[in-house]
């Protein structure tokens, strides 16, 4: 089957701009990387935009096949790609027409959207976070700190979710422009995976934009929406890890010798490799199922009521879940079949295994989303909080 115009694109943005480059795009290199823009010049910068905001509107099935090959050649890149996805979203299905002529339009052309959610105390306890929103006037005053937001030293905007000041209750999310006043960028994290992308510590303090800056509903609630598409597209970068380590392994299987005979001739290797090749179709079929399911309910003529609604997809944490776990069981795996070279930076493999750690671990790490799953879908209707 002939692949679309837009997935050839992308698979040779990946062979001319990242294959064959591990070592730079591991190396913490300052952001953005030149090589995003380059990335814009394809035409495919936030290719999930609506077409009523200049985008292609591609949808979350197109989004997976597009993710799995720039994991594949880098996960760090894919990341910072995809990510404004969990801004965007909540911007389209919940800020005024205003507000998407004058943040999302711009974004076609290549650009960035960032989200502030997590704080250091709060953890993935987010009803807890203590950044702070207060109405003066006809404007919104936000002060609080943010512990980890990728993209936000270079984003076009940022959208802050905050407690109501008046109503302990209540929260908010602000769209608020990055270069609005007080809003500061602390430090770049030093992490260990997805080098070539890059996550702040942010601070805000006495930050003011207008109200009409708020978006629609509960900010809390907006944000589980949000997390929808970012959460699937996360777990569709240990589907293209998944993929490179078994082609890495290959190649190391026809060069490496045992007993006289090329490793990839050995039974145990080739099991092995068996194993990763049907762990790594299931994680394709399972990615593309989430997010069928995901476009499905975004094109109903009703699509912000009933991500509203429904809030946190059943598909999209399962889904995570399961490809962060078996990802890292075949990272794991593939790192003893190289040995004590498999432990060092000469060979790609530590690379992979260090990008793969993240998916269990960011929006939401296993244990969350397990408590998630149980408390929203395992317990009945009648006894959930």
């Amino acid at each position: 089957m002939k692949q679309p115009e837009y997935l050839r694109t992308v698979q040779a943005f990946a062979r001319r701009e990242l294959l064959g480059k591990d070592a730079y795009l591991d190396s913490l290199a300052e952001a953005p990387l030149p090589l995003y823009e380059r990335f814009a010049e394809t035409g495919l910068a936030n290719w999930w935009l609506p077409e009523e905001s200049g985008g292609l509107g591609l949808g979350l099935e197109e989004s997976v096949r597009i993710t799995a090959e720039l994991a594949y050649a880098d996960a760090g890149v894919a990341f910072t790609l995809f990510i404004p996805v969990l801004t965007t979203s909540m911007v389209s299905w919940y800020g005024s027409a205003e507000l998407k002529e004058r943040h999302l339009k711009p974004l076609v052309n290549g650009g960035y959207a960032a989200t502030l959610g997590s704080e250091h105390a709060a953890g993935s306890e987010l009803a807890r976070i203590t950044t702070t929103a207060r109405r003066e006037g006809d404007q919104i005053v936000l002060d609080g700190e943010k512990a980890f937001s990728t993209n936000t030293g270079f984003a076009n905007f940022l959208v802050v979710v905050a407690r109501a000041q008046d109503d302990p209750a209540g929260y908010l999310a602000v769209l608020v422009p990055r270069e609005t006043p007080g809003v500061k960028v602390d430090k770049r994290w030093d992490v260990i995976g997805l080098r070539s992308s890059a996550t702040y510590q942010v601070s805000l303090s006495g930050v003011r934009v207008p109200a009409a800056n708020v978006l629609r509903g509960n900010g809390l609630r907006l944000l589980e929406i949000g997390l929808n598409a970012s959460r699937i597209l996360i777990a569709t970068t240990a589907l293209g890890i998944a993929r490179r380590i078994r082609d890495v392994c290959m190649e190391y299987g026809k060069a490496k010798q045992v007993k006289g005979a090329p490793l990839a001739g050995n039974a145990v290797f080739a099991s092995r490799l068996g194993q990763f090749e049907m762990q790594i179709e299931v994680m394709a079929n399972q990615c593309l199922a989430a997010a069928r399911a995901y476009d499905e309910v975004a094109a109903r003529p009703d699509a912000g009521e009933e991500f509203l609604r429904v809030g946190t997809l059943k598909q999209a944490l399962t889904t995570k879940m399961f490809c962060g776990q078996t990802g890292w069981q075949i990272a794991s795996a593939a790192s003893e079949m190289f040995g004590g070279l498999g432990y060092t930076h000469e060979s790609v493999i530590g690379k992979l295994m260090r990008d793969m750690r993240y998916v269990s671990i960011v929006e939401g790490g296993d244990d969350v989303l397990r408590e998630l799953v149980f408390s929203r879908y395992v317990v009945p209707v009648s006894k959930r909080s």
